[in-house]
């Protein structure tokens, strides 16, 4: 499941943009701010929400994942509503098929050279505390020695053909920070953690 923020200020115009071929952009779902939710696409069909992404191994994540945007610009904090409708749709789609936690994830961490979508606002340790994606609070366990950044992030996942975006990407999710593609030995830390929590 991939989460998208739109970018629009209305949620009209969000459907007019996912909803017009000349586009070529779509997405399975997309959540108002008031908690509308509209699907778009079929489930079992295939929508154009990810683009040139990568996670693990998976280079093709329009036909392995479900895109859920979010009535959102990109500056602002997302309602109370929006997440309580969107937490109740994961949950669902989750139960469903069965989808492991880890795999819940925002489009800038799939394409961490394109994209910084949902923004630094979105409530990841929300969505963690209902069982939809990884989360490690402080303080954590020291990290082993040596550690190599580019080896620990692939193995959460990221794409790390472009090390400093992927740090990026990171950074943004797990610590809600936009402005530093530079680790700390406070960020290998917290890394370590959510790939122990990956394996469990």
């Amino acid at each position: 499941m991939i989460i998208h923020h739109t970018s629009d200020d209305t949620v009209g115009e969000a459907l007019g943009t996912l909803t017009d071929p000349r586009r070529a952009v779509s997405a399975h779902y997309l959540i108002g701010r008031d908690g509308a939710v509209h699907q778009l696409v079929d489930e079992r069909a295939r929508a154009w929400h990810a683009g040139e992404s990568k996670w693990g191994a998976n280079t093709d994540i329009n036909s392995s994942s479900l895109g859920i945007e979010l009535d959102n610009n990109g500056r602002e904090p997302f309602p109370g509503a929006q997440i309580s409708a969107l937490l109740a749709l994961l949950t669902d789609i989750q139960t469903r098929y069965s989808i492991p936690k880890a795999n819940v994830l925002g489009h800038a961490d799939v394409a961490p050279r394109r994209k910084t979508d949902p923004s630094r606002y979105f409530p990841w340790k929300t969505l963690a505390e209902h069982g939809l994606g990884l989360w490690c609070d402080p303080p954590y366990a020291e990290r082993p020695v040596p550690f190599d950044d580019a080896v620990e992030l692939q193995a959460l996942g990221y794409d790390v053909s472009d090390v400093e975006a992927a740090i990026g990407a990171f950074k943004l999710h797990f610590l809600a920070d936009e402005s530093s593609r530079v680790m700390s030995d406070h960020d290998r830390a917290l890394l370590h953690c959510l790939i122990q929590e990956k394996a469990r």
